[in-house]
């Protein structure tokens, strides 16, 4: 199983949901508690996130491999959905 790394922003809508789609997922299934996940904000972590390759918040990370990166106009079912997938694919990896 591989660390997910998730960076997010304080101030972003979207990074909201996708906490919560996190929180609500977790419960549903106890195996993505099993699951190290290191939630990195990207302002108070700017010289760390400058060395990953993404535009948007939220971006999840499997390994060194980017899965899921937000944009403008997702849904909260979209985001939640994408969460799973990364979600899964840590899990089986």
């Amino acid at each position: 199983m591989k660390q997910i790394i998730m960076f997010y922003l304080d101030d972003c809508g979207y990074c909201h949901k996708a906490h919560k789609a996190l929180d609500e997922l977790m419960e549903a299934d106890p195996r993505y508690q099993a699951i190290d996940i290191k939630k990195v904000e990207e302002e108070q972590n700017a010289d760390y996130a400058n060395q990953f390759d993404y535009f948007a918040t939220p971006t999840f990370y499997v390994g060194k491999d980017k899965i899921f990166e937000a944009h403008i106009g997702m849904t909260y079912d979209q985001i939640k959905a994408e969460v799973k997938n990364v979600l899964d694919t840590a899990l089986n990896s």
